[in-house]
Order: C-alpha cells, then structure tokens, then sequence
C-alpha cells in the first residue's frame, strides 16, 4: 500500500473521531512528543523518528507542562525527601 493511499484511508477512518481527521504526520508528531514525555533520550528519539538533526527534531518533540511537572517531581531530590 502507497503512503499515500495509507494516508487517505487513515484521514477517513478518523473524520468522525473528536477533533478529526487526523493525519499520519499528526500520528507521527504525536508518538515522538509522547516518546519525548515519557523520558525517551535525544538519541532514541532520533533514531525513532529518523532525522539527523537535533533542530529537525526539536519542532515534534514539544513537551507539555504537565509532562514538564512530572518529571521535575519525579527528578527533584527535594521532593523525594519530602515523600518519606
């Protein structure tokens, strides 16, 4: 199957879904941020996504605030003291 075809038959399987259609790029920008929330290094990220450059990478990689918080708590050794 074409890309392109894979494309079509993705974007019309997802039009009644919230928020659809949704587009493969989308699916790919989306699994390479959820990658980059749950901790994933630049390398895996790069080797995931294929691109050889960090700058090519950084626009699908944006990490929400939310992940932000959760790895500074989970990161931060003020507050693992304060869980004892």
């Amino acid at each position: 199957m074409s890309y392109r075809r894979a494309a079509t038959l993705f974007e019309e399987h997802t039009e009644r879904m919230k928020r659809g259609p949704f587009t493969l790029h989308q699916l790919r920008h989306s699994k390479l941020a959820h990658a980059a929330e749950a901790g994933a290094s630049i390398p895996m990220l790069m080797a995931l996504s294929g691109h050889t450059s960090v700058r090519s990478l950084a626009k699908y990689t944006r990490v929400s605030a939310e992940a932000l918080g959760r790895w500074q708590a989970s990161t931060d050794p003020a507050s693992r003291h304060r869980d004892r």
